[in-house]
């Protein structure tokens, strides 16, 4: 009885409209589940027969040993920028962010190439210096390739919430630890690890869906995934239910790694997180260790950052004028315009639900928000193929209409055109903004919302002149996030695209797969310069809250 007057007192145009986001949002995904109970057909049982097991194999090696590698880099890196002082440790502290500015699967073509038998460090070790090295000593292949690929630019995932975390949470219980006699490697391990978990486990996560999402990187290097068993399926065999039906299995394992992980945490509890905890004292290294300490972070960042842009600074300066052609500015306008949209439709469902949530106090309200956030989870295959599904099926119903306004019978209007691109951009990045969102209200005191409604003050007037400059540097911040992550997406871009329709990220995996790669640097360099803009708003905006 008390939810439904709950209910009746809460319902208002904006929860209504967050009920119909989260439905929009929702509908591909569940008809994608529904592959499973379709009938098989041949192709299908072709597929279980010879090739099922080898994608799944692939998959979960690929996601092991990059989740573990990618972890461990992660984590040792923010602890050593936390936890001690040395040599352009401040630098490092920020710099180490950039990797994610790169997309996987440029670099995956950029060292590909450069690490070739033709490519710049054999070449200039054979010309300069008379070394040959053995065949297949540095070479990147097959799954080695990919996983260090995806490792050294996927790790800042675990990084930065572990350095988040450490700086912001953990001085009282290190100091404790320090205190009562341990340092070094018996502090790291019987301390920060243990107090760390639940950072190390988000980050750890979100490198496994970035893994289980990639297109790119697995098909440049030939490794065999569900993710390219989908591709295949589609486009190899035109069998669009028997993608759809692997895209229901790979929806099933990411269900299945959730529960896991929460079972795994079920009977763990961890330290009450306050904003008040006192900051961590990092510990001076001095001699070798501060030089270790540099080299280290040197290395990584070169690998993940100052080495593929500078290869790719080269390759411009060759091709730049082979490749500005009159077309590359409708590249970059798609790009910009896509993203753009994607964005603004994406932050404006993320406040309402948000302030939907926040008015709704009922757990079905935030369980709804998180299925909403579920898309972040699935693989951008997945979500085109559901998406795809749902619009033909919107023309089908839609065909008598297409009829009277003077269109062919049977035509594809909304499935072939770039409303279809943008919904699906929303159900992949809708997390993005609605976390930064949330962030945002949770630190807005509901008394000052409480005050405003007492005063005779409506929603809607509360949310514009209360709420709204309060949530202003959160949806910044979500629009940074939420803009980078489309701009780099491929997978879903490949296959929702309109016809004639190509972004940078399409273009530049085009030159990639036509074995063009020095013309793939422009489109590339310049996806990086869009996703560096972000990253350098969301530094920006992260050191105007510490401040």
């Amino acid at each position: 009885m008390r939810a439904s007057k709950i209910i009746r007192r809460y319902t208002n145009g904006w929860l209504i409209a967050s009920l119909l986001g989260a439905a929009a949002i929702l509908l591909p995904i569940l008809y994608v589940m529904s592959g499973l109970l379709r009938p098989v057909n041949e192709n299908w049982s072709a597929v279980k027969a010879y090739l099922l097991t080898d994608y799944v194999l692939g998959s979960a090696k690929l996601v092991l040993s990059t989740g573990l590698l990618a972890s461990l880099m992660g984590v040792l890196l923010a602890w050593l920028v936390v936890g001690y002082t040395f040599p352009l440790r401040r630098f490092y502290r920020w710099a180490l962010v950039l990797p994610l500015a790169v997309p996987p699967y440029i670099a995956a073509y950029t060292y590909g190439t450069m690490t070739s038998y033709t490519g710049i460090i054999q070449s200039t070790l054979r010309n300069q210096f008379d070394i040959r090295l053995p065949h297949g000593l540095i070479e990147l292949s097959s799954t080695r390739g990919a996983m260090f690929t995806l490792s050294i630019f996927l790790f800042p995932y675990v990084f930065l919430l572990m350095r988040t975390y450490l700086e912001r949470q953990s001085g009282s219980y290190i100091e404790n630890g320090r205190l009562l006699g341990r340092s070094g490697w018996s502090l790291f391990t019987r301390v920060v690890l243990p107090i760390s978990r639940p950072a190390i486990i988000a980050g750890a996560m979100l490198v496994t869906f970035e893994v289980l999402s990639d297109y790119g990187v697995a098909s440049y290097f030939g490794v065999q995934t569900i993710s390219t068993a989908i591709f295949q399926t589609w486009f190899g065999m035109y069998d669009i239910d028997s993608a759809m039906r692997l895209a229901a299995w790979l929806l099933v394992i990411i269900v299945g790694i959730f529960l896991v992980e929460r079972l795994l945490r079920r009977n763990r509890r961890y330290g009450a997180l306050s904003s008040r905890s006192k900051p961590l004292q990092p510990v001076r290294l001095r001699g070798w260790a501060a030089a270790a300490a540099t080299a280290g972070c040197t290395l990584v960042f070169a690998l993940g950052f100052a080495l593929p842009i500078a290869q790719l600074i080269l390759w411009t300066g060759w091709t730049y004028s082979k490749v500005w052609r009159a077309d590359f500015a409708h590249l970059l306008v798609n790009t910009l315009t896509g993203a753009a949209w994607a964005t603004i439709i994406v932050m404006a469902l993320a406040v309402l639900s948000a302030k939907a949530v926040r008015m709704f106090p009922l757990a079905s309200a935030y369980a709804l928000s998180r299925l909403m956030t579920s898309g972040y989870a699935i693989p951008g295959a997945i979500v085109a193929i559901g998406v795809l599904a749902v619009f033909i099926a919107l023309d089908a119903r839609l065909s008598p209409l297409y009829v009277w306004l003077g269109r062919a019978e049977g035509a594809l209007v909304l499935s072939m055109s770039l409303t279809m691109l943008l919904a699906g951009y929303v159900i992949r990045f809708m997390a993005t903004g609605y976390h930064a969102v949330e962030a945002g209200y949770d630190k807005i005191p509901r008394a000052y919302t409480e005050a405003a409604l007492t005063l005779g003050h409506r929603q809607g007037s509360v949310f514009r002149r209360i709420e709204l400059p309060l949530l202003r540097q959160a949806i910044l911040t979500g629009v940074a996030l939420t803009f980078i992550e489309i701009v780099k997406e491929l997978p879903l871009t490949l296959l929702l695209r309109p016809f004639n329709f190509d972004t940078l990220a399409t273009r530049a995996y085009q030159y990639a797969i036509d074995e063009r790669i020095y013309e793939a640097a422009l489109p590339s360099l310049l996806l990086v310069a869009l996703s560096l803009l972000s990253v350098a708003i969301v530094l920006r905006l992260e050191r105007g809250r510490e401040r």
